[in-house]
């Protein structure tokens, strides 16, 4: 009976350890436990894995492998209830850990440590549903890692399956992940900081992040409002236009009180031609903006460019004069130089160009003084018919830079170019034809030698001339057109032998051209072949010229 007794007090204390061996804590941290699950896009299982909740509205992390490469993910908490996840909150590929929150309204979250747990102190792995005995085991070692967090080295075997479940203290508080460990057989767990991956969020720049395109899942936007904002900045021309729309959605719901995203869908909507919401929104964007200068500012440039880019769409309540109306509140109320420059745009399109000269041409006493200034100014005097004006506004456009020129004011050498040759400066506009070459090397045609030998024959240049119509001969010899001008031109400064050549060249080229006949038999004529000439002329008049009669009689 003794032995018996001495048996059953020694049952009855072991049992009284272990019962003190599983922490209090235990029950309730469960339930914050969850198994997860991410799916690729056609719905095949990418990875499972484990998580817990670290905040009351859905908030959860674990480890980020399982993502990679999944357009969905679910989590299934304790008690069976599967939730969807929403949208990644931040990630860290390095550390192999994600933040993210999942639809289903209220969570219950596992509180996490505020300080590092001391060396020699006691950890235990909480898994999914399995609560009966808890591997535990002591801190070995407490590395910073980013500066302020720790990664764990525990003495204890990391379970099976056990990968991103939480490390508690004695307190039941959340230490850290757990992490896949280096071998089947480690005797060694590891833990990432809980803290650390809790703090993981989307910023204005997280757009371009590498680590966050390694999965289709969708991302949140910053919480901050400048950085999301950029976020949606850059989003513009990152993403699809129905991805772009999403965030524009969820930037308003996550800001309603925000003036930029009513107009980011009111831009939208514009685009897509539904112009009366476009302008429920750009009110809303009035109604709340402290700045209500940027706001007429930016209803304004929205109409405008409806009404020009979509001007065959109308809607009764938009127009130039609506825009106009806008611009100038907005200018009114603070006299910046983009604004003005909307206003001078705006009555350009309504073609006020008096009105839009003052507006362009105040803008040269401002930061704006450039180029593009002057450039818009000499438009409206060339509509004006004021070509005097126009072109000493041109070489105004060409003074803001120094020479020799960079390829930025190619297209200013151009524009001049070409008011100067239609005002009878044939010579001066070759000059800036010859510089705009020297700067667009690279890039200059067969049709901008044609034209540059045009204004050279308005010129007198023939040499010139000849020389830019062979060049765009050797560009584009299957052009008949270029072949026909330098017979032209040939027979125009007496190189008949030429003219003959390169007549014959355009008729191999296009027989049921006239052209190449008309100026064979024009060459010959000139060089006294005047049956030949008359045959050939003959055969350009049955192609259509009506040119080559009168020759015909000339040389009969």
């Amino acid at each position: 009976m003794r032995k018996r007794s001495i048996i059953t007090l020694l049952l009855v204390s072991l049992l009284s350890l272990t019962l003190q061996a599983q922490p209090s804590w235990v029950k309730k941290a469960t339930k914050s436990v969850f198994t997860l699950k991410t799916f690729a896009a056609d719905g095949s299982l990418v990875a499972s894995s484990n998580g817990f909740f670290t905040g009351t509205n859905g908030e959860a992390v674990s480890n980020f492998t399982p993502f990679k490469g999944a357009s969905r993910a679910v989590v299934i908490d304790a008690q069976g209830k599967e939730m969807a996840v929403e949208c990644i909150l931040g990630a860290n590929d390095m550390y192999d850990v994600v933040k993210f929150r999942v639809e289903g309204g209220k969570t219950q979250p596992l509180p996490i440590a505020v300080n590092t747990a001391p060396t020699g102190s006691m950890a235990w792995i909480l898994p999914y549903r399995e609560v009966k005995t808890l591997a535990n085991g002591a801190v070995r070692k407490a590395e910073t890692i980013q500066g302020e967090y720790a990664y764990y080295t525990v003495a204890m075997t990391t379970p099976e399956n056990a990968v991103s479940c939480p490390l508690l203290n004695d307190a039941g508080e959340v230490l850290g992940l757990i992490q896949q460990p280096a071998t089947d057989k480690d005797s060694l767990s590891y833990a990432v900081s809980a803290r650390y991956a809790d703090s993981l969020k989307i910023v204005g720049l997280s757009l371009n992040d590498p680590t966050l395109q390694l999965t289709q899942i969708k991302k949140a936007l910053p919480d901050d409002l400048r950085e999301a904002n950029l976020y949606l900045y850059l989003a513009v021309s990152a993403v699809d236009s129905a991805t772009y729309a999403g965030l524009v959605s969820d930037f308003i719901v996550k800001f309603p009180a925000a003036p930029d995203g009513y107009g980011y869908r009111a831009e939208l909507e514009a685009n897509g031609g539904d112009f009366a919401q476009a302008e429920k929104d750009m009110e809303q964007v009035i109604k709340l903006s402290d700045k209500k200068d940027e706001a007429h500012f930016s209803y304004a440039r929205l109409i405008y460019q409806k009404e020009i880019y979509q001007g065959n769409k109308p809607y009764a309540n938009w127009s130039l004069d609506k825009a106009y109306t806008e611009a100038r509140t907005a200018l009114d109320a603070n006299p910046l130089p983009g604004y003005r420059q909307l206003v001078a745009d705006i009555l350009f399109a309504q073609k006020k160009y008096a009105e839009a000269y003052e507006q362009y041409i105040s803008l040269a006493e401002t930061e704006m003084r450039g180029a593009e200034v002057f450039f818009s100014a000499a438009r409206c005097k060339e509509l004006l018919n004021d070509t005097t004006a126009m072109l000493a506004l041109l070489d105004s456009a060409l003074n803001t830079f120094s020479k020799p020129y960079l390829k930025e004011a190619s297209p200013y050498l151009w524009a001049r170019a070409e008011a100067r040759r239609s005002a009878g400066k044939y010579r001066e506009a070759v000059s800036d034809m010859n510089e705009y070459e020297e700067l667009m090397k690279a890039s200059v045609n067969d049709n901008f030698y044609y034209i540059r030998h045009q204004v050279e024959i308005e010129g007198r240049l023939y040499q010139q001339a000849l020389n830019d119509i062979r060049r765009a001969i050797q560009l584009n010899p299957e052009e008949t057109l270029y072949h026909a001008e330098k017979a032209s031109l040939e027979v125009r400064v007496g190189l008949y032998d030429d003219a003959i050549q390169t007549a014959r060249e355009c008729i191999s080229l296009a027989p049921d051209n006239s052209d190449g006949y008309l100026f064979l038999g024009v060459a010959q004529g000139q060089k006294g072949n005047k049956q030949e000439a008359i045959a050939n002329l003959q055969k350009a008049k049955d192609l259509g010229d009506t040119q080559a009669e009168a020759l015909m009689e000339k040389y009969k």
